[in-house]
């Protein structure tokens, strides 16, 4: 005798296909002041701002989100536009993402904007290249408005040593001799884009574009070329110490008050969908 029952996979596919909605990847770039934060990944018993957004993003969401960044920063570093991306099944037009993440988020951590992208898009496998500015305030007295947003050296510093030192730093090189002890990168050879270092009213601004960093990297190189700025050391010394490969003949790392992760960018065509904003710190309202 012939049933006249369908097969039960007929019965229960069709509604699972129905109900289950495709992920969309979606970049986004996030404004953060590091001072309250250990750092962007999130980590165990200390709070970071990885989760601080994920946690928002997921009650907008109602489901769990993991959000991937282009780079990680350290405790106290801040971030002006930190691309990330995250997946979901979610259905949200891009000014509820906004409005609904920044009316939760804490008053030092914003999105500045969200991009819808294609699926293959990952802001940190698909990176080409990192960003970073480090603003020193190099007067007499401290700041109070600007505390932990730049750091301060009250003693003169020798620009022209400086910006001497900053032109051997470009190139590809072994930069054993500026990691941290517990970096967890495979090698120590990155390509320097550009390390332009520049005076800017009283500020002196330390830019430097890479296809990676080590962890501490760009502290490490500040806390050399502030010793050459003071006379501790002389540009020559540069080149002895990044030969050397040996962390411990280094000056002391700077410290993260003045260090900001200011962009990413990717290859085309996802660096022309991504939205061209002005960089980080605005305050200091500096030209591309």
């Amino acid at each position: 005798m012939t049933s006249n029952i369908e097969p039960s996979n007929t019965v229960t596919d069709t509604p699972a296909q129905a109900t289950t909605s495709p992920l969309q990847t979606y970049a986004l770039g996030i404004e953060f002041n590091g001072a309250n934060y250990r750092g962007w990944q999130r980590q165990q018993e200390v709070l970071c701002v990885q989760q601080v957004v994920e946690e928002t993003l997921s009650k907008i969401a109602n489901e769990p989100i993991e959000v991937v960044a282009a780079g990680r920063t350290d405790a106290g570093v801040h971030g002006g536009n930190m691309l990330a991306h995250f997946r979901t099944s979610a259905k949200r037009g891009i000014y509820n993402w906004l409005r609904g993440a920044n009316s939760l988020l804490p008053d030092d951590i914003a999105i500045r904007w969200i991009q819808p992208m294609p699926d293959e898009f990952h802001a940190r496998f698909g990176a080409i290249a990192r960003r970073y500015r480090y603003i020193t305030l190099n007067q007499p007295q401290r700041p109070a408005m600007l505390n932990h947003l730049v750091t301060h050296i009250h003693e003169p510093l020798d620009l022209a040593l400086m910006q001497q030192t900053a032109e051997q730093i470009v190139g590809t090189h072994d930069f054993s001799s500026f990691r941290a002890a517990a970096c967890q990168s495979n090698q120590p050879v990155r390509n320097i884009h550009h390390a332009k270092l520049f005076e800017h009213g009283q500020f002196i601004v330390f830019d430097i574009q890479a296809d990676g960093f080590l962890h501490h990297m760009v502290r490490n190189l500040m806390g050399t070329l502030f010793a050459i700025g003071k006379g501790e050391l002389q540009p020559e010394d540069y080149l002895r110490i990044l030969q050397a490969k040996d962390r411990t003949i280094a000056p002391p790392t700077a410290s993260p008050d003045g260090l900001y992760f200011i962009n990413a960018y990717y290859p085309e065509p996802y660096q022309q969908l991504l939205p061209k904003l002005p960089l980080a710190p605005q305050w200091l309202n500096l030209a591309e």
